[in-house]
């Protein structure tokens, strides 16, 4: 079954952030984003799994100090 595909709007929604910051971190790499022509979409597993990695990193980078 094919992942649910997110629009900028729906992500920003989802993640509860500002779209100019979606368009941010899609334009610089640091959010798993494919481009369909002009417009910016993200598979939503892929958003999961992001956001689990960005945890895993997090509590890291604490756990150093």
């Amino acid at each position: 079954m094919p992942s649910k595909l997110l629009t900028v709007d729906e992500l920003s929604a989802y993640l509860k952030i500002p779209k100019p910051t979606v368009y941010y971190l899609a334009q610089t790499g640091r959010i798993p984003a494919s481009k369909v022509g002009r417009h910016w979409r993200f598979e939503e597993k892929e958003i999961k799994k992001w956001l689990k990695e960005q945890q895993v990193a997090y509590r890291n980078r604490n756990q150093k100090k």
